[in-house]
C-alpha cells in the first residue's frame, strides 16, 4: 500500500511519533498517499491551504513546528520562500508526479518496505489532524484532532439514520472541494475510504467539468457549497447531463437561504439539504434530512448522533433562550476539538470547563432541535445600537432576481455607528440599480436591517470553502 510505503520512508528521514508534517498539495493522488501515510507515521499532518502566499505558510510552519514539508512542485517555489520564516523545517519532500529522484516523494516511496512503522496511539490523546482555522480575526490557530475526533466524527454522518448519509462502497462521491479544508478532508477523503466507495477527484473548479464528471462517473451524492449552488440556480438548462445517479446535494461551510436551497433542488430535480460544522467539531454537528417529510428547508437540521447542543444569549453566553429566540450555538460531543494549538488562552475562551464548544455563530433552534444559521457573532452590525446579521441581508439579496452574488458589512458612520452596506454582483445581461436594491430589501425587513448603501462588483471574495471574507471588504472599504 502507497501509505504505508510513505509512512516507512518518513521513519527513515527521521519522523517520529508526534512529529508535525507540513502538507502543501492541490487535490491529487499523493496528498491523500501523503496524508495516511504520515499518520500511519505517528505524526501529525497539518494540512496547508494552496492559496496561501509565503507570509501565511511561513506562519502555519512556524506554529506548528513541522520538520518535514511535503510539497506538490507547482507550489515549490512559494514553499522554499517562505522556508525562511520556519525555522524548525528541515527537508522538503517534492510530489513531482514524474520523478522517481531518491529524494522526490515518488522516489522515496518505491525505495521503502511496505510495512510503516510500528507505532503505539492513544486514540483520545492523540493528535491525527492539526489544520489551521482562521475565524473572523487574527492570524490562524491551530486545531487539535485527535484520532478519536475524527474517527467518531466518520461514524456520526455515515451512519446517520435515512436516505442522505447512508453511503456505502457502491456510492460515487465527487472531490471537488480542496482537501486540504477540514470539509474535503474528512466529507470528500476520509469518509468515502471509511465507507468503501469511490472517489472521483477533480481539480480547480469548473460548472461544466463537474457536471461531466457527474455524469460520467455515475455520482450518487455532491457535497458543495453556496457559490457553487448559486451556479446550478443560474443554470437554463441542465437536461444536456445525465443526472438519474443523484441522491442528493447537501450545502455546508457557509449559510444558505431557504429560497437558494429550493431554487437549486429545483434546477437539478433531486433533494438539496443543508448541514453545519466547523474545523474545531471535526468538522459535522447538524444535518438535515433529504425526505420531504422530515427536511427542513433553510436550517442545517438537527444535531447528529451523541451531540449536545445549546443555544445561550449573546450578552452573557451563559443562558439558555427560549425555543425559537436568536443565541450563539454551543456543541458537545465527541468530535469537539482538543484545543488550539500552543494557545490555552484561546482554548479556554472557546470550550468550556465542562466540554461546551462556543461556536461564535448566531443561530435559532426550533422545538424539533433543527438550527439555522444566521451569522457570526463577530460580524454582527451594530446600527443605533440593533444587531443587525450581514447573513440574513445576503440571504435576502439572492432572492432578487437581478443579482447573482452578494455580500452585506458594516460600514462607520457617525450619526449611526454602523450601517449595512451591500457589496452586489448582477447577474450578466441585467440592468438593477442602488435604489432597486435597497427598495428590494427596504420591502421585506425592519428599518433598522435596510440596506443603506450599495456598490456593484465583480466577483464576492470567498475562501475556498465558500465562506465570504467580509475582512476583504472591510479592508477595501476602510482604504477607498
Amino acid at each position: 500500500m502507497y501509505s504505508s510505503r510513505f509512512a516507512a520512508a518518513l521513519a527513515k528521514l527521521g519522523v517520529a511519533k508526534g512529529d508535525r508534517v507540513g502538507l502543501l498539495a492541490p487535490n491529487c493522488v499523493e496528498f491523500e498517499i501523503a496524508f495516511f501515510g504520515i499518520i500511519k507515521a505517528g505524526a501529525v499532518v497539518t494540512t496547508i491551504n494552496s492559496g496561501y502566499r509565503e507570509r501565511e505558510i511561513a506562519h502555519q510552519l512556524s506554529n506548528s513546528g513541522a520538520g518535514v514539508l511535503v510539497v506538490h512542485d507547482s507550489l515549490l517555489k512559494v514553499a522554499e520562500t517562505a522556508r525562511d520564516g520556519a525555522p524548525e523545517l528541515k527537508r522538503l519532500v517534492v510530489i513531482e508526479p514524474t520523478s522517481r529522484d531518491s529524494g522526490s516523494f515518488w522516489g522515496l516511496l518505491e525505495r521503502s518496505p511496505a510495512s510503516p512503522p510500528s507505532v503505539e496511539i492513544d486514540a483520545k490523546e492523540d493528535l491525527a489532524a492539526l489544520p489551521y482555522s482562521s475565524g473572523t480575526t487574527g492570524l490562524s490557530k491551530g486545531v487539535m484532532l485527535t484520532h478519536f475526533n475524527m474517527t467518531s466524527n466518520l461514524r456520526q454522518f455515515i451512519e446517520r439514520p435515512g436516505e442522505a448519509l447512508q453511503q456505502t462502497e457502491d456510492d460515487v462521491l465527487l472531490a471537488h472541494l480542496p482537501l486540504f479544508h477540514i470539509y474535503g478532508m474528512q466529507v470528500l477523503m476520509n469518509a468515502v475510504i471509511a465507507s468503501g466507495g469511490t472517489q472521483v477527484m477533480m481539480g480547480r473548479f469548473n460548472m461544466d467539468e463537474m457536471l461531466q464528471l457527474i455524469s460520467t462517473h455515475r455520482v450518487t451524492h455532491l457535497y458543495t457549497v453556496p457559490p457553487v449552488a448559486i451556479g446550478l440556480s443560474l443554470l437554463a438548462d441542465i437536461s444536456d447531463y445525465e443526472m438519474s445517479s443523484m441522491v442528493a446535494a447537501c450545502l455546508a461551510a457557509a449559510p444558505a437561504s431557504e429560497e437558494l436551497q429550493m431554487r437549486v433542488q429545483d434546477v437539478v430535480g433531486f433533494p438539496v439539504f443543508q448541514a453545519y460544522g466547523m474545523t474545531e467539531l471535526s468538522p459535522v454537528s447538524n444535518v438535515d434530512y433529504i425526505e420531504a417529510d422530515r427536511m427542513t428547508p433553510g436550517s442545517v437540521g438537527p444535531a447528529i448522533a451523541d451531540t449536545e447542543e445549546r443555544v445561550v444569549d449573546l450578552e452573557t453566553a451563559s443562558k439558555d433562550v427560549p425555543v425559537g429566540e436568536v443565541g450563539e450555538l454551543l456543541v458537545r460531543g465527541p468530535q469537539v476539538m482538543k484545543g488550539y494549538y500552543n494557545n490555552e488562552e484561546a482554548t479556554r475562551e472557546t470550550i468550556s470547563e465542562d466540554g461546551w464548544l462556543y461556536t461564535g455563530d448566531i443561530v435559532r433552534m426550533n422545538e424539533d432541535g433543527c438550527v439555522w444559521i444566521l451569522d457570526r457573532k463577530k460580524e454582527l452590525i451594530k446600527y443605533k445600537g440593533f444587531q443587525v446579521p450581514p447573513a440574513e441581508l445576503e440571504g435576502l439579496l439572492l432572492e432578487h432576481p437581478a443579482i447573482a452574488d452578494a455580500a452585506v458589512i458594516g460600514k462607520e458612520d457617525l450619526e449611526s455607528g454602523e450601517i449595512p452596506k451591500a457589496f452586489v454582483v448582477a447577474r450578466p445581461g441585467v440592468e438593477v440599480s442602488d435604489e432597486d436594491v435597497m427598495g428590494f430589501v427596504a420591502s421585506r425587513v425592519a428599518t433598522f436591517k435596510h440596506i443603506r448603501e450599495v456598490e456593484f462588483i465583480d466577483a464576492i471574495p470567498k475562501n475556498p470553502s465558500g465562506k465570504i471574507l467580509r475582512r476583504i471588504l472591510m479592508e477595501r472599504e476602510t482604504e477607498s
